[in-house]
């Protein structure tokens, strides 16, 4: 597909309705429950309030819980804004994975506040699980009973308490969800490069999209995919930075063979087959991944409470895609990878 001038899609885009009936593949909440439950802790991660201030820690890393990161009326009415008509609702890190023995009861409260939120508003929302990955019986257990309560994915931090998400004992996850059809949506946590980025207050700017690079690239590197041909996976933020250097990979893999694979295919054709989400408020960085990817392979998210809609929907826009282009990254791509009906 060739590049739109930007300037001029602008002028045209302006002209079009408003989209509608959208549907939102990654955005978060605060829990209550959950954060009512950091808040009794005297280890990492834990709550704490200070100055009418709301902040959650983990060693090093404080960050700040707004009120309306709570506040599922507070979603509601960005969707409204926005014209999202259903949103696959997740918590926020910390994962179950960084709470050692109490995983499985804190990936149970996540999953029962969520399908709480799910059964007051059943038709603005869907759930997916995270896992506490830690206890693979526990979390076998625990996808079973999500499935049962109607969540339609499983969210993957990219690292589990800085266990790589592709390390040999969390395999059989990537095995169950092929045989389920149900997508895994990577998604970044803790960064393994916070001490690298924190200077300069770029720990969510560059190492959350370091964490989705250095992850999609050793799930490509790895085999996985070789051996799980039908999973279906999503790699956020327009796959971080994978998809500018991916070139460098096919040479360094398919012609220099620096692998310890043998790889059937070329990265590249990999990450083809991989859906990327849309949040990179950047219109020339979202034309480059429908020129890569193609619009079959793109979903439309927000990243709320961090990034309201509007900061992804009119720079995508902007593009001026076909009607039909449009339409498969908005809504249907959604709904056929979440089976989600019409």
């Amino acid at each position: 597909m060739a590049a739109v001038p930007l300037a001029a899609a602008e002028s045209k885009s302006t002209s079009r309705p408003t989209p509608s009936g959208l549907i939102d593949c990654q955005s978060h909440l605060f829990l209550k429950p959950v954060v009512d439950m950091m808040r009794k802790r005297k280890d990492y991660p834990r709550v704490y309030d200070e100055d009418s201030t709301t902040f959650l820690k983990m060693g090093s890393w404080l960050r700040k819980i707004p009120s309306h990161y709570l506040s599922v009326e507070n979603k509601l009415a960005a969707m409204d804004e926005a014209g999202i008509e259903i949103t696959m609702l997740s918590t926020n890190d910390p994962g179950p994975e960084w709470f050692g023995n109490d995983g499985p009861a804190v990936s149970r409260l996540i999953h029962d506040s969520i399908a709480d939120v799910v059964r007051k508003h059943p038709s603005r929302f869907r759930g997916l699980c995270v896992l506490p990955l830690q206890d693979e019986r526990a979390s076998g257990e625990e996808l079973d009973r999500c499935i049962k309560l109607g969540f339609k994915g499983i969210l993957l931090y990219t690292n589990l308490a800085g266990a790589w998400c592709d390390e040999p004992q969390f395999r059989w996850l990537y095995a169950r969800a092929e045989e389920l059809g149900m997508p895994i949506l990577l998604h970044p946590a803790k960064p393994t490069t916070t001490e690298q980025v924190k200077g300069y207050e770029l720990t969510s700017t560059m190492g959350n999209m370091f964490e989705n690079t250095i992850a999609m690239s050793r799930i490509i590197a790895s085999g996985l995919l070789d051996k799980h041909p039908r999973l279906k996976l999503v790699c956020p933020h327009l796959g971080g930075t994978l998809p500018y250097i991916i070139g460098r990979m096919d040479h360094q893999l398919a012609v220099l063979k620096r692998s310890n694979q043998n790889l059937e295919r070329k990265p590249s054709e990999y990450l083809r087959d991989i859906y990327l989400d849309m949040v990179s408020p950047l219109a020339e960085a979202m034309q480059f991944a429908v020129e890569f990817s193609g619009p079959g392979k793109l979903l439309f998210s927000s990243d709320h409470p961090w990034v309201l809609p509007k900061y992804i929907i009119e720079p995508m826009r902007s593009l001026n895609l076909p009607e039909p282009d449009e339409q498969k990254i908005f809504r249907q791509n959604a709904r056929e990878l979440f089976q989600l009906g019409t």
